[in-house]
């Protein structure tokens, strides 16, 4: 077996190797078997032989393309390994150059094959290491809509097209779904992690993911489209800077998930009241055959939603964004595909990426409203930083029990750091307090400034839907923030006309649907709260009742407890 074969037993064989020498070229050329259609752009093809700028052959670079070839067909070449680390140095000299450029002619599989045989090589796709990680702005996206629009797919597709999830788990996904005649389901399974979810093909739990852009840091929150699920959905809204929200395309889907019963309706408004302002409407399935990327669909449910989407309080031209895609073959996720020609604007990714800052106060009072919690060597909490800075050995107190708990340890995006701002998603190990202490919805804040919490609160409410009329005395299920709890109606105050805003003179002794009110309410524990005016994600909540959304609203005021 020839000596070039195998990887070099030490760094100086490497080195004396590196030297383009007659006999590499020729063991290059040996290798050759039909590469000259991968030549990179900037060799002309006239003359294959001719030397790169820094003295690296040319033809090494050509062959790039042939190790891939190779793995692709299922047999490991040693030289494979062989051929990157005689070239390792050369690309790192030179980022701009070969296997870049080469990236361009290489199938998107060939080039991710290639990453998995070598970690080291500096390839354009793979995200950059997460030490780096909190240098980049955090963006947290959520994905909403009906049943089956393909929030997951898309999810799972983005994860491998940014570099998230390597081919061999796609395909390993890909054979089990295959085993259970699933196969459009493999993407999903990226997302949909436990047993009952890939059963069923439904999401259940807020998936939670992340990937990169060249400027962003992205966390990927796959709400559950099922109307069974919507709790779990509102948590996962009340964590996002921005909604996107899936449609389908197919005849008939799109027609279902937008009718009355249907989740696009009600999902689009809690994304609206869980404070997401810019939404991004992903209209997917446009390579289904009953569609086949036709501009008229995509008008049709265009048309349809954005009178919707209006009334609850988008505004078409700065909040909302269109864009066709295709979940299951990544069409127009991350490069502009051709069989839409019609759609101008930017694909998927890059537009997220290029979406402005938001502003967030990192100065401001520390809230992390608590997500969800377990043991794991002490206590472990989930949550978005709202607002404020938390750093490692941090004394916190959690609301409302009042508990002075340490941070051991914070996880960003399950990468270690030693400090945290707001926006991100965070693993705080915490020390001082029982796992069975904490409850979803508690709050953590810092001992000088303490979010307020109560039981009773006034607050301006919008009645969506409920078939009856609404008196005092009315029970229903309070989501605000990531806490859900019981709540009681005990007084109507007044009610507020919804062009001028003048409140009525009047108690009213009821509301009904579409009317504004001022009301009092009573929770049976006692919550974490803030007026809207002070600390807008704290003050905002949906009330539902039997599974629908029945209104909406803010808190006005915070009523002290009588003893």
């Amino acid at each position: 077996m020839d000596s070039r074969d195998t990887a070099p037993d030490s760094w100086e064989q490497e080195d004396e190797a590196e030297a383009p020498d007659a006999g590499l070229q020729s063991a290059f050329t040996g290798l050759n078997v039909n590469a000259p259609e991968f030549v990179p752009s900037f060799i002309p093809r006239g003359n294959p032989e001719s030397t790169d700028p820094d003295g690296t052959d040319a033809v090494a670079n050509m062959e790039i393309s042939e190790p891939a070839a190779a793995v692709e067909n299922g047999e490991t070449d040693a030289t494979t390994v062989e051929t990157w680390e005689e070239k390792g140095e050369p690309d790192e000299v030179e980022p701009g150059g070969g296997a870049m450029e080469e990236g361009g002619a290489l199938g998107d599989e060939a080039q991710d094959e290639i990453m998995e045989e070598d970690e080291e090589m500096p390839a354009p796709k793979l995200p950059p290491p997460p030490p780096d990680a909190p240098k980049k702005e955090h963006v947290n996206v959520v994905f909403i809509g009906h049943v089956d629009a393909g929030k997951s797919t898309i999810g799972g597709q983005i994860m491998y097209l940014t570099g998230m999830v390597d081919k061999r788990t796609l395909e390993k996904y890909e054979r089990e779904a295959k085993e259970k005649n699933r196969e459009t389901w493999y993407l999903s399974w990226a997302l949909d992690t436990n047993q009952e979810e890939r059963d069923k093909g439904k999401t259940v739990e807020v998936g939670r993911a992340y990937f990169e852009t060249e400027k962003k840091h992205f966390t990927i929150l796959d709400a559950p489209g099922h109307k069974s699920f919507v709790p779990n959905m509102i948590g996962g809204a009340s964590q996002a800077d921005l909604a996107v929200l899936v449609i389908s395309a197919r005849k008939g889907e799109f027609e279902t998930g937008f009718e009355k019963g249907g989740q696009t309706r009600e999902h689009a408004m809690l994304a609206k009241t869980a404070g997401v302002k810019h939404l991004i409407v992903l209209i997917n399935k446009m390579d289904d055959p009953t569609v086949n990327w036709s501009l008229d669909r995509y008008e049709e449910c265009k048309e349809k939603l954005v009178p919707f989407l209006k009334k609850v309080g988008f505004n078409p031209k700065k909040d909302i964004h269109f864009m066709p895609c295709s979940g299951l073959t990544g069409a127009n996720l991350k490069e502009s595909s051709e069989l839409c020609p019609w759609y101008t604007g930017l694909p998927f990714i890059p537009h997220l990426d290029s979406l402005p800052n938001f502003n967030r106060s990192s100065d401001g009072p520390i809230r992390l409203p608590i997500v969800d919690k377990y043991r794991d060597m002490g206590t472990v909490v989930l949550g978005k930083l709202e607002s404020g800075t938390i750093s490692k050995a941090q004394q916190l107190i959690m609301m409302p029990n009042r508990h002075t708990v340490e941070v051991l340890s914070l996880l960003s995006d399950d990468v270690e750091t030693d400090d945290a701002g707001p926006g991100e998603n965070l693993k705080l190990r915490l020390k001082g307090i029982e796992e069975e202490e904490i409850l979803p919805g508690f709050i953590l804040c810092n001992a000088e400034n303490l979010c307020h919490s109560g039981r009773t609160f006034d607050a301006q409410i919008v009645i969506i839907e409920h078939k009856s009329i609404i008196c005092p005395g009315y029970n229903a299920v309070l989501h605000i923030h990531t806490c859900i709890e019981e709540v009681q109606i005990t007084a109507l105050i007044c009610l507020v006309d919804k062009k001028t805003g003048e409140k009525s003179k009047t108690r009213p002794r009821f509301v009904k649907q579409d009317q504004v009110c001022i009301a009092r309410l009573r929770t049976a524990g006692t919550i974490c709260l803030e007026t809207f005016k002070d600390f807008p994600q704290m003050g905002r909540f949906t009330l539902r009742d039997e599974g629908k959304t029945i209104a909406i609203g803010k808190v006005l005021k915070l009523v002290p407890e009588k003893d």
